[in-house]
């Protein structure tokens, strides 16, 4: 499903329909009077606006052909959710176990929020300054999805007393990600830069994907099976 509506029509008609809009985001500075009357109707609903540059707008716009929208919305997706109201709501987290990079771990948040996920646990000891610079490398995605900065063991712990199923992204897998289910209320798991997953974690999960690998050198960055695992969980659950 598409999370994203463009330009004021899709937005103003959304709303009026009762539609999960969550976030709004509107260009800097807008003079357009269906912009500020959207702008009207979410206040009245309680639904978050921000600012941001045309070349926000530009940049994340799914259609632009016609030039820069002048307002873009958020639906099935509360960035702004609690932990418990993820798990309540189901879905598909994501969950970086002892990443220590901050621009690998922007890069993961963007690329979970961009193929639809509903959440990220980043998991390991990062201190205020590189949450900041994570954020930075995100492209500022982590406003339209929630990020949890949290231990991944109590974050499994909690997500499976849930009912999620727990999937690890390692090398010691037996099966492809084409050849796993991923839907349904699932936790995908990535290992750090260096350790990979901790044995702690990899005891916890029900299943272990592997992406197979022909090279000389058996070894993916961090981001690459991120998106790989992520854009098959993107096929399989379009038809959900």
């Amino acid at each position: 499903m598409t999370m994203q509506l463009c330009g004021t029509e899709e937005v103003r008609v959304a709303i009026e329909r009762g539609d999960s809009v969550s976030l709004i985001l509107v260009k800097r500075g807008n003079e357009n009077q269906a912009v500020k009357d959207i702008i009207s109707m979410a206040e009245k609903l309680d639904i978050r606006v921000i600012e941001g540059s045309e070349n926000d707008l530009w940049r994340m716009a799914r259609n632009n052909s016609d030039g820069t929208p002048d307002v873009l919305a958020l639906v099935g997706r509360n960035p702004s959710a609690s932990f418990e109201e993820v798990l309540e709501s189901g879905g598909l987290i994501w969950m970086l176990d002892g990443a220590k990079y901050p621009v690998n771990i922007g890069f993961c948040i963007r690329t979970a929020e961009v193929s639809g996920a509903d959440a990220v646990i980043v998991g390991g000891p990062l201190n205020n300054e590189e949450r900041s610079a994570a954020k930075r490398a995100s492209m500022k995605s982590n406003r339209f999805i929630p990020v949890f900065w949290r231990e991944a063991i109590d974050s499994i712990q909690a997500t499976k007393e849930a009912g999620f199923r727990i999937i690890a992204v390692e090398d010691i897998g037996e099966n492809a990600p084409w050849e796993v289910d991923l839907k349904g209320n699932i936790v995908l798991i990535v290992g750090g830069e260096r350790e990979g997953i901790s044995e702690q974690v990899l005891s916890e999960v029900d299943e272990i994907i592997r992406i197979p690998m022909t090279g000389f050198v058996p070894s993916f960055n961090l981001q690459a099976p991120l998106s790989a695992v992520a854009i098959e969980a993107q096929r399989q659950r379009s038809d959900q």
